[in-house]
């Protein structure tokens, strides 16, 4: 309550200024693997995807998502944490967007990385499949070892 000084602006001021200290202290490394840890669950990269479009309402994400409720409410949760996306309430419904577009470049580029490896999957894949040529158009002695 106000008058004890602890409402829950308050409170959510601390935490974040505890997430804040701690993250300064961490080292980078650890903080991106715990960014890109963030971002390591199917349905929370689909989410990202359905936001590139532009801020939608949580009506429109459980369909486009393809996940139960509860489950879609857990990840938008744990990304609003994580501050990749911001929710904004109007009335009953709720608005989900994006708290920052360079998340759409970088799966672009995990994109061009992911597609630049099965490119070179694809082409050993096809050498493995072609037939193997005769060493100098050698051909085998008659009567000798096959």
């Amino acid at each position: 309550t106000r008058a004890s000084g602890c409402d829950h602006r308050s409170a959510r001021y601390y935490t974040k200024l505890f997430r804040l200290a701690r993250a300064m202290t961490t080292p980078i490394y650890q903080v991106k693997a715990e960014f890109f840890k963030t971002l390591g669950h199917p349905a929370r990269i689909r989410i990202l995807e359905v936001l590139r479009e532009g801020e939608r309402p949580v009506s429109e994400l459980i369909g486009e998502v393809g996940i139960e409720a509860s489950h879609l409410s857990q990840q938008l949760g744990l990304m609003r944490r994580a501050n990749l996306i911001r929710a904004r309430k109007v009335g009953s419904n709720v608005y989900y967007s994006v708290s920052d577009p360079m998340l759409f470049e970088l799966l672009e580029v995990a994109k061009r990385i992911i597609t630049a490896s099965l490119a070179e999957t694809q082409e050993l894949l096809e050498q493995m499949q072609a037939p193997d040529p005769s060493p100098s158009g050698a051909r085998p002695r008659a009567g000798g070892p096959l």
